[in-house]
């Protein structure tokens, strides 16, 4: 399998397939990560795209590239039909200069060979990666090099994506949970509510909000742009550790993205609130600048509360994220 990830993340993806999932890690490079075997039970946090079962494709042009890689596609159509639009996703390490234009002129001769070859195949072609998490058929070609890429028919997408910023946004970390909703597969609804922990400068808050969801943002720090005096957004200056709803109450959604240690975060605030039946679902980043994420990572999967109280959860490393994993859940009832 080759996996993608965020460009820098390479050496923890590589060590995430061997130590955590018993891959051998064959190959690497700037966002990428080849992997033989091991345990599929779990998804890498690291990685944002897998190719299943991908085969090398070399050619000195452009001209060349793109022969080889329709046949590839053309050989592997026999006795298929293909009748709904399907994706045909092109890509490569952004860090390579000048690598964009190589990618755009391959796929755009691609294009023209499939036409003249499968008029019909090639019309309900669509270049945008699928939005949803999960397997994916089509075609999924990744640049390692300017002369050599990677393809496959099928692909596990992981959820991760960039996402579109919003003016009135408090915060850069408005994205990440905007991004999480992908990951989990759902987001906040009219009526639903919500408890952000550590809320300030209100980026999650906001949200939460502007889908219609009602908010208590807890942070004795102050709120701004679009989540300062909004309607839907009671903030309270409290201290996010110490604050528990009142008696009887369920929120719908915990966040909290907070600077804090991850294991203080997990154990008095994650586990704290799934065992006390306070939430229904969960967003919440725990950093790992001073902690090895592998390690985190590992204590994470076994985690009594997780695995007992959860229906479902799952740790990712976003587009929009940094030195910190998102985790999201969603809690037994």
């Amino acid at each position: 399998m080759l996996h993608t990830c965020q460009a820098g993340y390479e050496a923890l993806l590589a060590r995430e397939l061997a130590e955590l999932r018993g891959a051998s890690v064959r190959e690497s490079g700037p966002g990428w990560v080849t992997a033989e075997g091991g345990r599929r039970e779990t998804t890498p946090a690291f990685a944002h795209l897998t190719l299943l079962e991908p085969v090398e494709v070399r050619g000195e042009s452009v001209n060349a590239l793109a022969q080889n890689v329709a046949e590839f596609f053309l050989g592997s159509l026999r006795g298929e039909r293909i009748e709904a639009a399907w994706p045909s996703v092109w890509d490569g390490p952004a860090e390579l200069v000048g690598l964009g234009r190589r990618v755009a002129a391959v796929e755009g001769a691609f294009a023209e060979l499939l036409k003249r070859k499968l008029a019909r195949v090639a019309k309900l072609a669509t270049a945008e990666r699928p939005r949803a998490s999960g397997a994916a058929r089509g075609l999924f070609v990744w640049f390692v090099d300017f002369g050599r890429v990677f393809v496959a028919r099928e692909a596990w997408l992981h959820g991760q994506r960039r996402m579109a910023d919003d003016p009135l946004a408090p915060s850069r970390s408005f994205l990440k949970v905007e991004e999480a909703y992908s990951v989990l597969g759902f987001e906040p609804r009219a009526g639903e509510t919500v408890c952000d922990l550590g809320s300030a400068p209100g980026g999650w808050s906001y949200s939460a909000a502007k889908r219609g969801a009602r908010v208590v943002a807890v942070d004795n720090g102050p709120l701004k742009g679009g989540a300062k005096d909004h309607a839907a957004i009671e903030h309270r200056r409290e201290d996010a550790f110490k604050f528990s709803p009142e008696p009887g109450a369920v929120f719908d959604w915990l966040f909290c993205d907070m600077v804090e240690d991850p294991r203080h975060v997990m154990r008095h605030i994650v586990e704290a609130w799934i065992e006390r039946g306070w939430c229904r679902q969960f967003v919440v980043n725990l950093k790992f600048g001073r902690v090895d994420p592998l390690a985190l990572l590992a204590e994470l999967e076994r985690n009594d509360v997780l695995r007992a109280k959860c229906g479902s959860w799952g740790a990712r490393h976003l587009f929009h994220d940094r030195e910190e994993f998102t985790i999201v859940g969603v809690v037994r009832r």
